[in-house]
């Protein structure tokens, strides 16, 4: 009998975690829209999902996990620490017809989009999902499902409120490969390797 134990493909993708500080204050902005809005509008995202995705990638070959590790671990090292910020609410593809309600993070001297370009590039080879265009370093806050024009202008009122807003900063040293499991209560993340930056 075969052994079914070990799944044949891993739904991995690659992103930086966000310590709980900024969470809180991220939490308190998605719970300020939340309320604002009816419950059918959007599906948030839960708090432990909380992340920055640098390359989605999909279902991944379990027998190749080390070697897309190895190849994430050689780009990693090539970049020193980053000193994230999170801050204002921004949306794709605009604020008028809204499909993603998210937080911004980026850094001053913009080492992250360059990180996640050479992570997108070495990583080619494992995943069949096509590299993004224009990189915008966010925490995804929610999805939306359906909604009207009276319910978008009050998510742009409130982005414009919070346009100031800064949710924290944080010190990078890593960045994390992660499995998504999808089931009946939503999807369930798992660190599964790390790959330290250069300190």
């Amino acid at each position: 009998m075969p052994d079914t134990t070990t799944p044949t493909f891993l739904r991995l993708f690659i992103a930086i975690s966000l310590p709980a500080i900024v969470k809180d204050e991220i939490e308190k902005a998605q719970g300020e829209m939340r309320r604002a809005l009816p419950p059918e509008c959007v599906r948030w995202t839960k708090r432990e999902q909380f992340h920055l995705t640098l390359k989605f990638l999909g279902n991944v070959e379990a027998p190749r996990l080390s070697a897309l590790v190895d190849a994430l671990r050689n780009v990693s090292k090539n970049f020193s620490t980053l000193h994230l910020r999170a801050e204002r609410i921004g949306f794709f593809p605009e604020a008028r017809s809204p499909r993603v309600i998210w937080v911004s993070v980026h850094d001053e001297r913009e080492l992250l989009p360059r990180l996640q370009a050479a992570i997108e590039s070495a990583v080619q080879g494992f995943t069949t999902e096509q590299p993004e265009g224009k990189f915008t370093g966010h925490v995804t806050l929610g999805r939306v499902k359906s909604i009207k024009r009276p319910q978008a202008e009050i998510l742009a009122q409130l982005a414009s409120r919070l346009a100031r807003r800064q949710f924290g900063d944080w010190t990078v040293d890593q960045v994390e490969l992660i499995r998504s499991e999808l089931s009946s209560s939503g999807s369930h993340y798992t660190v599964i390797e790390t790959a330290p930056l250069l300190k």
